[in-house]
C-alpha cells in the first residue's frame, strides 16, 4: 500500500510539472498576432512602425546598422525589448529602442515579439560583395565556418555551434538566431560585446568570448554566419522548440 500511495505521489508530481511547464510555454510564446502587427507596421503613440527601421520584411538593414528580427527566438525577442525598457542595454545604434520600448506596454511587446517571430524573411540578406564595394571590411566566409564549427583552440574561444547551434540557428530560449543575421550588425555587436559597451548576455557569455577575438576573426565568423543556411544538405527539417521551462524573459 505504501508503495502504491509513493508511485501515486511520484505521477500526480510529474503530472503536475508537465502542466506547469505547458502553462510557462504559453505564457512565454503566447501574444496577441494583430495587435503585435499592427505595432509593427504602424507603431503605436509616440512609438514609429518597427517597419521604418527593420523593413517590412523585417530583414533589417545593413546601411543603417539594424538586425534582422523575422523568425528570431521569441523567448529572445521578449528578453531584448524587456532589456531596453529597464535600460539593461543601450541602443547605440539608432539610439531609439530605449525610448521605443519604454512606449509600450509589457503586453504590447509580448504582441510585437510574436508577430515578428512568426515573420519567415529567407530573402534579403547581406550582400557582402556590395558592401565591400561601398568600404566596409568584410572578411573571409570559409574561414568564419571554421570559428563556428570550431571555435578557435589556441585563443581558448569555443565554437559559435555550441551554444547557437549548427550554423548558428538559435537554440531557444536562450541562445538567438545568429543564421542570416545582417553582417553589419554582427560584427557591431561582436565588437560591442568586446568592449563591453553591450552587457545583458547571460552569465558574461558573450563578453568573455568576444574578448578573444580579433577584428579579424569577427570579420570572418560575421561574414560565414550571414548567409549561413539552418538546415544541411537533403535536409531541410530544423529541431523543434524546445519548452520553456525555465527561462525568465525578464
Amino acid at each position: 500500500m505504501r508503495r502504491i500511495t509513493m508511485l501515486a505521489s511520484m505521477l500526480f508530481g510529474a503530472t503536475a510539472i508537465m502542466a506547469g511547464s505547458i502553462a510557462g510555454a504559453d505564457d512565454i510564446q503566447g501574444g496577441d498576432l494583430a495587435n503585435g502587427k499592427k505595432i509593427f507596421t504602424e507603431g503605436k503613440g509616440s512609438v514609429p512602425a518597427c517597419i521604418s527601421c527593420h523593413g517590412e520584411d523585417g530583414m533589417g538593414n545593413d546601411m543603417m546598422g539594424t538586425p534582422r528580427l523575422a523568425g528570431q527566438i521569441v523567448q529572445f525577442l521578449r528578453k531584448q525589448l524587456e532589456d531596453f525598457a529597464t535600460d539593461k542595454r543601450t541602443d547605440t545604434t539608432m539610439f531609439v529602442m530605449n525610448a521605443n520600448a519604454k512606449g509600450l506596454s509589457s503586453q504590447d511587446r509580448v504582441d510585437v515579439a510574436t508577430y515578428i517571430t512568426s515573420l519567415k524573411g529567407n530573402t534579403n540578406l547581406s550582400n557582402l560583395s556590395e558592401l565591400k564595394a561601398n568600404g566596409t571590411e568584410v572578411g573571409q566566409p570559409y574561414l568564419g565556418k571554421v570559428i563556428v564549427n570550431y571555435g578557435i583552440t589556441e585563443k581558448g574561444v569555443p565554437a559559435c555551434k555550441s551554444c547557437h547551434g549548427y550554423n548558428g540557428r538559435g537554440v531557444d530560449p536562450m541562445y538567438p538566431k545568429l543564421a542570416q543575421q545582417k553582417y553589419v550588425y554582427l560584427v557591431n555587436q561582436l565588437k560591442k560585446w568586446r568592449d563591453g559597451s553591450r552587457a545583458n548576455d547571460p552569465m558574461t557569455q558573450m563578453q568573455v568570448v568576444a574578448r578573444k577575438l580579433s577584428d579579424a576573426d569577427i570579420h570572418n565568423a560575421a561574414s560565414f554566419l550571414a548567409g549561413a543556411t539552418e538546415t544541411t544538405v537533403g535536409n531541410s527539417r530544423t529541431p523543434e522548440h524546445h519548452m520553456p521551462m525555465m527561462f525568465d524573459p525578464h
